[in-house]
């Protein structure tokens, strides 16, 4: 009998590689999973037991104007505000005549500026669309750079000063109200008129909008001191623990005869509340109701000077707030921050979070998460927070004590096997994030990446 052949069609003189594998016990990884991210959000958090699924964040009362963003509507070319959101101006807010509101809207005029162009001058400015930077004269005679507003913002008031010098910085659409429209209409409305003469309503407040604690300093003898006390708000916001859930099915087939060397029930499981997990993080940073991005004051919300994230950005971010422990941006945008660092001859901190290294600004570390988003236009906001109860800052929300719990906060409960066969566990946890005061957490908007 001749030898068996090799692939090149020659004799083989010993047993291939290949019939000595059916043979041989194979080395396993357990499965892998490409999307893990290293979830700092999660791990910096401090984590608050929240006790019958509601957390009240008490106040002192706060009298807060309308200082909103402002909505619009466009039909081609033409940029119109809506009515009702002329109310997010100061003066106007509570107003709620809709026949006048829907004047003023007619007669802001629309106009479109490029780049370095000055903003008309007006009592009122809208910025429909574009960055715009509001300029003054600084103590030596030369431009300084007060602020710098985007879609949605607004300058000036129907009361008091005209909107202050501007210039556009990229090409803008601005909607523009003369004052003597608004004396116009003034005359012509007795509800507007007494609107826009109406005394501030409530007690005293401080520079923060709170109702203001009256005392008494420096004086000598016997003056009489006031009494005070300090109110709290009336409805206070509470933030109920939001769900993420899934249902995990294992065939009890698979469970019984193929558990060796791995547990197919836990590899199964893990992998799920990975993925739960990354989910939970996105929340955090996106949901509507309780995600930091859409939580943050508008006090607290800047934009970038330019376009990309500069070291000034970063340290208006920080001069916002008496303390901030984490900034937290998604990696193109620390990218793009570490590109204008270079360009500058500039060098970030590095320090560890997480068992990485990570760029820190001014000694607060840049945490990386790709839960921020970056629309198509290449924009993002890098987040800037401070954390803890202590510190009044921001906090993470769960109710840990559930039953089958398997984590803090998360619970994995066995609910039967079907007519097929198949094992199924309800997988559970329960979050939120709350602002306990709103300098807390800041967002540094229309961040450029490309």
């Amino acid at each position: 009998m001749s030898a068996p052949l090799g692939p090149d069609g020659a004799s083989r003189l010993a047993l291939s590689t290949r019939a000595a594998r059916t043979l041989a016990t194979t080395t396993k990884t357990p499965p892998q999973m490409r999307e893990i991210t290293p979830r700092h959000l999660l791990r910096v958090l401090p984590w608050i037991d929240v006790q019958g699924g509601v957390y009240r964040v008490n106040r002192r009362l706060t009298y807060t104007p309308g200082d909103g963003r402002v909505t619009f509507v466009s039909t081609g070319a033409e940029v119109r505000v809506i009515p009702a959101e002329l109310c997010e101006l100061p003066s106007l807010h509570g107003y709620a005549d809709a026949d006048v509101l829907a004047a003023l809207a007619d007669r802001f005029v629309q106009h479109e500026l490029e780049p370095d162009e000055p903003v008309p001058a007006g009592q009122v400015v809208l910025v429909a669309h574009g960055k715009i930077a509001c300029v003054g004269v600084g103590e030596y005679g030369g431009e300084t750079l007060l602020r710098v507003v985007a879609d949605g913002d607004h300058l000036g008031d129907l009361t008091g000063p005209a909107a202050a010098p501007a210039k556009a910085l990229t090409r803008c659409i601005v909607l523009v109200l003369e004052r003597p429209v608004v004396e116009e209409l003034t005359e012509r409305s007795g509800s507007l008129r007494e609107q826009l003469n109406r005394p501030a309503a409530g007690r005293p407040v401080n520079r923060y909008g709170e109702a203001e604690i009256a005392l008494a300093a420096g004086h000598v003898g016997e003056a009489t001191l006031p009494g005070t006390f300090v109110d709290y708000e009336l409805g206070p916001r509470e933030y109920e623990l939001s769900v993420a859930q899934t249902i995990l099915r294992v065939h009890s087939r698979v469970a019984d005869l193929y558990n060796e060397p791995m547990n197919q029930t836990e590899q199964q499981l893990r992998l799920t509340i990975e993925a739960l997990r990354e989910r939970q993080e996105h929340e955090l940073v996106n949901n509507r109701d309780f995600g930091l991005l859409h939580n943050a004051d508008l006090k607290q919300r800047i934009h970038t000077r330019s376009g990309p994230p500069t070291p000034d950005d970063l340290d208006e971010l920080l001069s916002r707030r008496r303390s901030s422990h984490y900034f937290l941006a998604h990696p193109r945008a620390i990218a793009a921050f570490g590109r204008q660092c270079t360009a500058r001859s500039l060098y970030p901190d590095v320090t560890e979070a997480g068992g990485a290294k990570v760029m820190a600004w001014r000694g607060v570390p840049i945490l990386p998460c790709d839960k921020i988003p970056v629309t198509d236009r290449g924009l993002t906001s890098i987040l800037v927070m401070r954390t803890g109860t202590e510190k009044q800052g921001v906090v993470g929300l769960r109710r840990t004590g559930l039953p089958d719990e398997y984590e803090p906060g998360l619970s994995v409960r066995f609910t039967g096997i079907d007519d097929k066969a198949v094992i199924s566990y309800l997988v559970t946890t329960y979050h939120s994030a709350a602002v306990l005061v709103p300098d807390a957490l800041g967002v540094l908007e229309s961040v450029e990446v490309g």
